[in-house]
């Protein structure tokens, strides 16, 4: 299930499915862009969140039944991410545990990441015979370098937060009872700007 909360110019989405460490489904996925698309055309979206629920695991990537059905190489993946990249507004990744696999894109998709003491960040794709999402080798190659994308892609390895943060991967660590205030900390000056602006400043940060 996806949850979706909206708050004068806040989205907010929630993986929720815990019981099952918020692996995706290929409905979940497709509901993911649904959501995507209904903010991108949100005249009012200023900001938006995306995180999950439960206080251990963000998301183990793709739920193993449906991975082993063909949904670890379906093009939804790709289609959430660049969802995520293409939106004009600030997004930030409140990683509320564990990151791993197919999951990746959704967050590396976001603006800006931060994420609790524990959590860990794993990509499993040469053990398990995959490839990676096509954009993630090249977002995680612009935020950690090629030699610890290799590490983690290739390699298999697994980081802490701590080593996270200090690779670039995550841009704050912050206790679980203060993750989703800090998000809305982080929202608060793009919360109060004007949508035109802010999208000017995401066009001047790209480069463009």
């Amino acid at each position: 299930m996806i949850d979706c909360a909206r708050d004068d110019g806040l989205w907010t989405l929630t993986l929720n499915r815990p019981e099952k460490a918020n692996s995706l489904t290929a409905a979940m996925l497709e509901r993911m862009v649904d959501l995507l698309l209904e903010a991108s055309v949100d005249p009012h979206l200023r900001a938006l969140i995306v995180t999950g629920a439960g206080d251990k695991v963000f998301s183990a990537g793709a739920d193993l039944e449906a991975a082993r059905a063909g949904l670890a190489t379906s093009p939804l993946w790709e289609q959430v991410s660049g969802a995520i990249a293409a939106l004009p507004c600030l997004t930030i990744a409140a990683l509320n545990g564990t990151l791993a696999g197919g999951a990746f894109g959704m967050a590396l998709a976001c603006d800006t990441r931060i994420a609790v003491p524990g959590a860990r960040f794993f990509y499993p794709v040469a053990k398990l015979g995959f490839l990676p999402q096509p954009s993630d080798p090249g977002r995680l190659v612009a935020l950690i370098g090629p030699a610890r994308t290799k590490l983690l892609l290739l390699g298999g390895q697994k980081f802490t937060a701590d080593e996270a943060l200090t690779f670039g991967l995550i841009d704050r660590i912050v206790p679980g009872a203060e993750l989703m205030e800090a998000a809305r900390d982080i929202a608060g000056d793009a919360l109060a700007g004007n949508p035109d602006v802010l999208q000017r400043i995401k066009a001047m940060c790209a480069g463009r």
